[in-house]
């Protein structure tokens, strides 16, 4: 038997009500399903049925100490998913969901608060069996009727994009053991996997707290670590659950062996930078060049009370970059966005400022086999004879490159390239300011920040738009204001970026499609009929390998030329720098650094 896979077998259906409603199931005949322990979104898991642990963990992993980290900000409340506010770090330890990623892999699950699914051929429904020793964090049962109002509870209040993602599916409480989706329609195998990665609330407290307002208290959950104690806004201690009913799941084993969790906050980054060099917090994934390369000096690293590491990985990398609210008029011009790509001179910053460190970004799937290299192939032109006249027509004829410069610091050719497109676009220099062609408004802009090295690496190209009469100014405001800002679309430019993607996925609708353009996900403010219509052929080819390669392909390939962004960079390894104080496994998980691995020796 293949790892996950069981047999064809037949289902009888009967529904408890769930709050007074049946789920509205129209389906009277028996369906043939699979039953599995395992799911995977793209081949079959790596793991068989029946494993003890995964293999980047020390299952006799010792138990206790204590883990500090830092963190930069502030926060105001417990509840991620909130409708405002900023919650508190470590809330992904509140919550167990009904099935557990494996970090070895990108899109498979295994059995934790679930632990088996029965689905559909067809992926039309499927079928949870609760760990009938599932409990919550003060010992009640963990039961169909806590998954139900889990996924309900999110759907109706919750934030805007979960709603918009499962519109029509349909959730039903069969008996105390066992929840039923019915999915909107059939061959969705992706939105089965999404649904299986709920996190599960207790219903018991839920049902008398508002889920869309912060939450002031510490909430009962169902995860290995609870709140102890904080200070709101300045730190928060998580203490292991020590009769965590999970923790010796084969998902779990060797896993969450600190006995508390600590998350300092702190307003500045170069504040946390200089406590952690005192010995403040314990580990410090660093992610500034100029701290890596010549910053990390002091007693205790000379002493080598703290320890510092290179880890190569292959982990896709994030768009990092620095992102245009097309909404703007100024921006929604494609030749602005391009002209100003001219202008960043990224080789320069890498030789000045990084130390050679990175390598430029020029995919939203970097790293991964869904970088569109090259001219479109057979299989790309097919899916983009659509949308020919809606796309960029250099797509069919050159590969997207970010512009390169000798590292010089002069970029006269690509200033002249700007130039021309600035003109085309109806702006010239004039006097030395770069102004509207009808209306002599110069171009000026904000660039919105929260971390003061936000700054640092947004001067080069602030100096190089004053060169041609471009005012690009930098604000820096507080974590609270940059988000309210960012919520109502409030920005001209920020320092963000787009998440890596192991494999075009339903995270692409709230990303890019035009739906979404009210959300905080579309941060660029994507309305494209070209755009929709490959999200939209993604999510439908879901759990069809070759067909995603190419349909992944052709998206990136017209968000590429589109330049919602200006690419920044990316560092295809890890920068730890840790207390001398941890034990850690002798395999590292292929998608992570694994902390949740590591142990007090």
């Amino acid at each position: 038997m293949k790892p996950g896979l069981a047999v064809l077998c037949v289902l009888s259906v009967f529904v408890l009500p769930l709050n007074g409603q049946d789920g509205g199931l129209s389906r009277s005949v028996p369906e043939r399903t699979i039953t599995a322990f395992s799911i995977s979104m793209l081949g079959e898991p790596g793991y068989p049925d029946g494993f003890s642990h995964f293999d980047y963990v020390n299952p006799d992993a010792p138990k206790g100490g204590s883990l500090t980290l830092a963190t930069i900000g502030t926060y105001d409340n417990f509840h991620r998913y909130a409708l405002r506010g900023s919650c508190a770090a470590g809330w992904v330890y509140f919550y167990d969901t009904l099935m557990a990623a494996s970090l070895d892999e990108s899109g498979v699950y295994y059995p934790l608060v679930a632990e088996k699914i029965e689905y559909a051929e067809d992926y039309s429904f499927f079928i949870l069996y609760i760990n009938p020793e599932a409990r919550d964090q003060e010992g009640e049962p963990i039961t169909a009727f806590d998954a139900a109002f889990s996924f309900t509870i999110i759907y109706e209040k919750g934030v805007p994009f979960f709603k918009t993602r499962f519109e029509g599916v349909r959730v039903s409480v069969l008996d105390k053991g066992r929840v039923r989706f019915d999915l909107p329609v059939s061959g969705d195998k992706e939105m089965m996997v999404d649904l299986c990665t709920l996190p599960v609330f207790p219903r018991r407290f839920w049902e008398n707290h508002d889920f869309s307002e912060p939450l002031l208290v510490p909430p009962l959950g169902t995860g290995a670590y609870r709140v102890r104690e904080y200070g709101m806004g300045q730190y928060v201690v998580l203490e292991r659950v020590r009769d965590y009913w999970a923790k010796d799941l084969p998902v779990n084993r060797g896993s969450y062996n600190f006995d508390t969790i600590r998350y300092d906050y702190y307003r500045d980054a170069n504040v946390a930078f200089e406590a952690f060099k005192a010995g403040e917090y314990d580990l410090r994934v660093e992610n500034v060049a100029m701290n890596w390369a010549v910053n990390y000096t002091g007693k205790l690293i000379e002493e080598g009370r703290i320890l510092r590491e290179e880890i190569p990985h292959e982990i896709p990398q994030n768009m990092q970059a620095f992102v245009f609210n097309i909404q703007r008029p100024m921006f929604q011009d494609r030749r602005v966005r391009m002209a100003l790509n001219y202008l960043m001179d990224f080789e320069w910053m890498n030789k000045n400022l990084f130390y050679g460190q990175y390598t430029r970004t020029r995919s939203y799937f970097q790293n991964t086999e869904y970088e569109a290299r090259s001219l479109p192939g057979e299989d790309e032109l097919a899916i983009l004879a659509p949308i020919q006249d809606l796309v960029a027509p250099e797509l069919f004829t050159r590969e997207y490159q970010p512009p390169v410069s000798d590292g010089s610091g002069f970029i006269r050719s690509q200033m002249r390239e700007a130039l021309a497109l600035f003109n085309e676009a109806g702006w010239e220099l004039r006097q030395g300011r770069m102004v509207r062609r009808d209306t002599g408004e110069q171009m000026a802009f904000e660039l919105l920040i929260y971390d003061v090295s936000s700054e640092r690496i947004a001067v080069p190209l602030q100096r190089n738009l004053e060169r041609y009469g471009i005012n690009m100014r930098i604000r820096q405001v507080d974590v609270s204001q940059y988000v309210n800002r960012l919520r109502s679309r409030d920005f001209d430019i920020i320092n963000e970026g787009y998440d890596a993607n192991y494999f075009p996925d339903s995270g692409l609708l709230q990303r890019w499609h035009s739906s979404m353009v009210d959300s905080t996900w579309n941060t660029a403010g994507v309305v494209d009929t070209a755009v929709d219509y490959l999200v939209e052929g993604i999510l439908d080819h879901q759990g069809d390998k070759e067909a995603l390669l190419a349909w992944g392909r052709a998206l990136d390939r017209v968000l590429t030329w589109n330049h919602y962004v200006i690419p920044q960079w990316h560092l295809a390894k890890f920068r730890l720098a840790y207390a001398d104080k941890f034990g850690r496994p002798e395999v590292r998980p292929r998608y992570d650094v694994g902390l949740d691995t590591w142990w007090i020796r």
